[in-house]
């Protein structure tokens, strides 16, 4: 999967390119990221990529003109990967708290696509121009504010990639992650048996796969109904999980 980043900050994305599951399906072919200067396109002695706000007010507004020329090339870097035949499977994607919340569905989703184009953002934002005109998409972490979309754009790489693929070794580590399923993760133990006065639930000890799926799907749903509610509404168990939940309603007898 292509990934090219436009940020003033480049140098920040070494954090993902070197270490980590990242870096290993970067080291291993499966991940190319660019990071890409919008300053390499100014024209004045400044390499200025911003300036104040039309009307007044505080901050500064990254202009339109070198992000389009970042953009642009990103672009064209993408076809050359092989990535921008079809657009749609390469969106323009601005990383913005006005946009929408990165969810687990939309990472699955993303990590569909041959690759992304990501924007960071600095300052007070960018000229409203060049969003209306070039982003395909927008997304947010949450309802709070950063000092720019570097953070974000290494959140939603590294949670895409991980996705891909092979990139985890063992498949089955991403499929039982938690809101895969629509419910937070189940309690994990390794050794010691006993820690700090607290042992290992036996039923994990007991080698009955069955029992032990049931048991961590229990402890799903009540850590979800604990500490998401909202998770808890809206979630659909399977046919199984349905099962599960029957017994797990029926007092226990004395």
């Amino acid at each position: 999967m292509y990934f090219a980043v436009i940020s003033i900050f480049p140098e920040m994305f070494a954090t993902i390119r070197d270490f980590g599951i990242t870096g290993r399906a970067i080291a291993q072919g499966q991940v190319t990221i660019d990071c890409i200067n919008p300053r390499d396109y100014t024209t004045d002695n400044y390499r200025r990529v911003d300036e104040r706000p039309y009307g007044g007010g505080p901050g500064m507004v990254m202009m339109a003109e070198p992000l389009v020329q970042a953009i642009e090339d990103a672009k064209t870097r993408a076809g050359l990967q092989g990535c921008y035949d079809d657009p749609s499977s390469c969106p323009v994607v601005y990383l913005s708290p006005q946009g929408q919340t990165l969810s687990e569905s939309s990472v699955v989703s993303m990590a569909k696509y041959d690759g992304m184009i990501l924007l960071c953002g600095r300052y007070e934002g960018i000229d409203e121009r060049l969003l209306e005109q070039y982003i395909d998409q927008e997304i947010s972490l949450g309802d709070y504010v950063l000092t720019g979309g570097e953070l974000p754009a290494m959140v939603l790489m590294d949670s895409v990639i991980r996705r891909l693929p092979n990139v985890m070794g063992d498949d089955m580590s991403a499929e039982q992650d938690s809101f895969v399923d629509g419910l937070l993760d189940c309690p994990h133990y390794t050794k010691p048996h006993e820690f700090a006065g607290m042992r290992v639930p036996e039923v994990l000890l007991s080698g009955h796969h069955a029992n032990i799926a049931k048991w961590r799907f229990s402890q799903q749903v009540l850590r979800t109904q604990a500490r998401r509610p909202d998770l808890w509404q809206t979630f659909t168990p399977t046919a199984q999980q349905t099962k599960w939940l029957k017994e797990l309603s029926k007092p226990d007898k004395q």
